[in-house]
């Protein structure tokens, strides 16, 4: 089984937090997507005798696209490969792209799941963030969408400039009312190059400390908990059968390949790991589609067991003991570690299987940084 990225580059505007790649305005969609049929065309090799299990179309800002477009690409995907019987495709989405008609459009397309970027439901947090919807039209497409897809996943961030356990708690409030089948928690993180990053450097704006983002953190984990929604990674809580299909294979080193700019690759075969990456520029990638791999590299049998300890630790699953032995003079080194991290708080040991705690969760990033650079 292998699983596809799909990166669409087009965002009306970049919001302050953002350092994704994408261009703002829409004035080069059609000749994205003849760039991106030839750069498909031109992977027939790579996708020939495959089987699609999920397909996650990011961004950008998928949702701004004419759905006749992705119908397109969809088509071409299919003479390619095979689709499996319950294939995935999740679409990301802003509610203001959100009409009735569009999602009914999306869903006879085939998407079976839509990852809706609310980030808030209170007009104060949206307002700050600089987002284009209301905390009106959140909840109603939210709703909406909940009518017409399989799953429906709602993206929030807390940690922004002025937050409060109040505005908080009003998110989790609406979300947990709505009760979609997904939730993705994201603290705020001021990324360089951002315009919030210029905002914090020049002192015009100050974010919540790291006290305030635990307690903000802890407090969602407790809600969603209470309300049966299962963390099966550090930032994602779903109901049973509803996590993201594509993010898991990702985060379970399953082999994904990734189409448009700035999107990754990574191939798996009984010999060696190779990751690759798309030039992050629509300009280029539209000069040279079929030619538009910029980056290789093979991983080496350190950083593929390195990436398996962290990988595995994010999501629910845990981390085999007998793995971290099995890697001799590295895999020692790495016990003695995560001895700290139980002795913290941070890991726990269940027969022969290592967790991430509540609390864990937190320092995931932390203990990654621990495992990599040691």
């Amino acid at each position: 089984m292998l699983t596809l990225y799909l990166h669409i580059p087009f965002c009306k505007a970049r919001c302050s937090y953002c350092d994704f790649y994408l261009v703002t305005g829409g004035e080069q969609i059609a000749a994205f997507f003849s760039a991106l049929s030839l750069e498909t065309a031109s992977r027939s090799e790579e996708l020939k005798r495959q089987t699609i299990s999920a397909i996650h179309v990011g961004g950008g800002t998928p949702s701004m696209v004419p759905v006749r477009y992705l119908t397109g690409w969809l088509e071409e995907l299919a003479a390619l490969c095979s689709f499996s019987p319950d294939l995935e495709i999740a679409l990301e989405a802003n509610p203001e792209d959100l009409s009735l008609k569009k999602m009914d459009e999306l869903r006879a397309a085939g998407i079976t799941r839509l990852s809706i970027g609310v980030q808030s439901f209170t007009t104060e947090k949206l307002r700050t963030l600089g987002r284009a919807h209301t905390a009106l039209q959140a909840g109603r497409v939210t709703a909406d969408a909940l009518q017409r897809f399989e799953s429906v996943s709602v993206d929030l961030i807390c940690g922004v400039p002025g937050e409060s356990r109040s505005l908080w708690q009003a998110d989790l409030h609406e979300a947990l009312a709505l009760r979609p089948h997904h939730l993705s928690l994201y603290m705020l993180s001021v990324e360089p190059k951002t315009i919030l990053h210029r905002q914090v450097v020049k002192g015009l704006v100050t974010v919540p400390d790291d006290a305030l983002q635990a307690s903000l953190y802890e407090d969602a984990q407790s809600a969603l908990s209470l309300r049966g929604y299962s963390q099966y990674e550090v930032s994602n809580f779903s109901l049973p059968g509803h996590h993201s299909r594509y993010n898991l294979a990702t985060w379970k080193r399953e082999p994904y390949l990734g189409f448009g700019p700035s999107a990754h690759s990574f191939f798996v075969s009984s010999q060696q790991e190779r990751r690759t990456a798309n030039v992050s520029s629509l300009t280029r990638y539209l000069a040279a589609p079929a030619d538009s791999t910029v980056f290789r590299e093979e991983l080496s049998a350190e950083e593929r067991f390195t990436e398996q300890v962290f990988l595995s630790l994010r999501i629910n699953s845990g981390l085999d003991v007998d793995f971290l032995r099995k890697g001799n003079k590295l895999g020692h080194m790495l016990l003695s570690a995560i001895a700290r991290f139980i002795e913290k708080g941070w890991i726990e040991q269940q027969k022969e299987r290592l967790y991430l705690t509540k609390k864990g969760f937190l320092f995931a990033d932390l203990i990654a940084e621990e495992f990599i650079f040691g």
